[in-house]
């Protein structure tokens, strides 16, 4: 009779590091919903030096996922198995040139918009209506009044999986409405943005119209996770995902502690009991109840990852029933 050798523990597989693995690190408390389970494993990596090591190093049989500030981000009840990579402060440089913003993958977009004003840079005032961190914009072509990402990129910096440093030009990103083609496994650790000298009167004013327009149109001070779905299309005229959503007679709509944001109806909110399931279920009931009414399939915009507890349905990013 053979005997059946027990594995090892995920943590004694992986990489002696300079940086920080955490096991069964709470996930939930670091998004902006509140809401989810634990990783496997955190890994903070000291540098990207370390970062770089531990990539080529890591069996890849081993579930890798990146994690940035947790704006747009809805982490599933069960957790994630394998590494949650969360780059941390050291990433989260910026530095004005003449011309150039170079800023970390962890830098906030708003940080970033705040520090191009006050060197008089104008051109990024846009970030500033945009939550989240560098590294999240690259990787969804994140924009707002009426500029993206794409608009302003020289250059960005990825690791990828075998802990290879790439330079990126824009062209190699196959931008589009909130997509890019880079692979999923690759790690965006930084970028260069263009800005221009700027009237500093000027700058200060776009960045006020920003925020007044923001805070009159969205909930910032809930427990939310940012514009839920994707526009249906971007071309000028067409319905918006929120004026479906409210056709549809979701604004407001509740399931357990979600809610449909009654202010603006692309936004879930953590009401305070929510659950990653409660909240995810509310918007596959959204997305059915628009399709219902209008024909139209909403994409979600806002990534979900990990798995749900046994006995919660959730969904997989392509909008199929996800069972535990």
């Amino acid at each position: 009779m053979m005997l059946m050798m027990k594995a090892p523990p995920l943590i004694e597989r992986l990489p002696r590091v300079n940086g920080e693995y955490i096991e069964n690190f709470n996930l939930g408390r670091q998004t902006w919903f509140k809401v989810g389970g634990p990783a496997e494993i955190a890994y903070t990596p000291a540098d990207l030096t370390d970062l770089r090591y531990f990539l080529a190093e890591t069996p890849r049989d081993i579930p890798i996922t990146v994690m940035g500030v947790g704006s747009n981000l809805l982490v599933r009840d069960g957790g994630v198995a394998g590494v949650v990579i969360r780059l941390g402060a050291r990433f989260g440089n910026i530095e004005i040139g003449d011309d150039i913003v170079k800023v970390g993958a962890m830098a906030l977009d708003i940080q970033v918009a705040r520090a191009a004003a006050q060197a008089n840079m104008t051109g990024l005032e846009f970030l500033s209506g945009i939550p989240g961190a560098i590294g999240g914009a690259l990787r969804m072509n994140a924009g707002a009044y009426g500029s993206e990402i794409k608009d302003v990129l020289v250059r960005a910096r990825a690791v990828d999986r075998a802990g290879v440093l790439n330079v990126l030009l824009p062209d190699a990103f196959g931008f589009s409405y909130r997509h890019c083609t880079v692979p999923e496994d690759w790690i965006f650790v930084g970028a260069d943005l263009i800005a221009q000298p700027g009237d500093p009167t000027e700058i200060a004013a776009r960045m006020a119209e920003i925020a007044t327009a923001r805070g009159d149109a969205q909930p910032i001070r809930t427990r939310t996770g940012g514009s839920t779905f994707k526009n249906p299309s971007n071309e000028p005229g067409a319905a918006k995902a929120w004026e479906l959503i409210d056709k549809a007679g979701c604004r407001g709509l509740v399931i357990g502690g979600a809610q449909v944001s009654e202010q603006h109806c692309n936004f879930l909110i953590n009401t305070g009991s929510a659950t990653a399931d409660d909240l995810e279920s509310l918007g596959e009931t959204v997305r059915r109840c628009v399709r219902e009414e209008t024909g139209v399939t909403l994409e979600w915009e806002i990534k979900r990852i990990g798995q749900p507890l046994d006995g919660q349905t959730g969904s997989n990013p392509d909008g199929e029933a996800l069972h535990g």
